[in-house]
């Protein structure tokens, strides 16, 4: 082999090795900076989303806290660059406050200031109640919360965001709570599978602002019948496929 093909082999294989490089890198940007997949790993959030979804976070929607970040270091406090702020109704992955190495998705409920109780099954926003429309049965998929033909109630929220919940039992221990007053710099999350969540109804609470990690925002991979990722032969007829690249809401 002559030297000018041998140097030429060489560069053709220094470029891939700074496509692939660049393409890591990149990748490490838009994962730490925009977007970020996370896992549905429990029904707390049913029948909006089910086990077996993988989602896209929006990292950048209400700027940036510690928790942004890989390995989550002590740069700064608070939040930075934010651009909008949590609204009602906003389904939001955020960091246990207990073990922040933890994340839960729950959909937000109380705004700093927010009044909330759940009286009999309804929920109430600073006093009023939030209209709760029944909207058929829900059946899951998933082995170890089965849940057949569950009551599904449709409720809309004052700014208009509407989602469906799911209302096992109408004597749950989160049926009846007492009033939450959100304290400043917090927020209240609840799971749309009401007698199944552990949320700020119980030991979760109030959630700091620096917890938010961001707002979920499409689904664009799902399996049902709790198969695995890795089990790519089950793929073709344990798809969801009428759930690829939906929005949540």
């Amino acid at each position: 082999m002559s030297d000018k093909a041998e140097t030429k082999q060489q560069n053709a294989l220094w470029e891939n090795i700074k496509v692939i490089i660049q393409a890591l890198l990149l990748a490490m940007v838009i994962r730490t900076v925009l977007f970020q997949p996370f896992t549905i790993p429990s029904g707390s959030m049913m029948p909006t989303l089910l086990v077996g979804d993988y989602i896209f976070v929006n990292k950048f929607a209400y700027g940036y806290s510690k928790y942004s970040l890989p390995f989550s270091p002590n740069l700064f406090s608070g939040r930075i660059l934010e651009l909008s702020e949590p609204e009602r109704g906003d389904v939001i992955v955020f960091r246990l406050p207990q073990q922040p190495d933890i994340d839960y998705i729950k959909r937000l409920i109380g705004l700093p200031g927010d009044k909330i109780q759940v009286t009999n099954g309804i929920l109430l926003v600073n006093g009023k109640p939030v209209p709760k429309q029944a909207d058929g049965t829900f059946t899951s998929d998933y082995r170890l919360d089965p849940g057949a033909n569950v009551p599904v109630f449709r409720e809309t929220l004052d700014n208009g965001v509407t989602y469906d919940t799911l209302d096992q039992s109408p004597v749950s221990r989160g049926d009846n709570t007492p009033e939450f007053i959100v304290p400043a710099g917090h927020y209240f999350f609840m799971g749309d599978n009401r007698d199944n969540s552990l949320d700020s109804r119980f030991d979760v609470g109030f959630v700091p602002a620096e917890n938010l990690v961001g707002r979920a925002s499409v689904i664009f991979f799902s399996l049902g019948n709790d198969t695995s990722f890795r089990e790519f032969w089950k793929w073709p007829a344990n798809m969801r496929w009428d759930r690829l690249f939906k929005g949540v809401k």
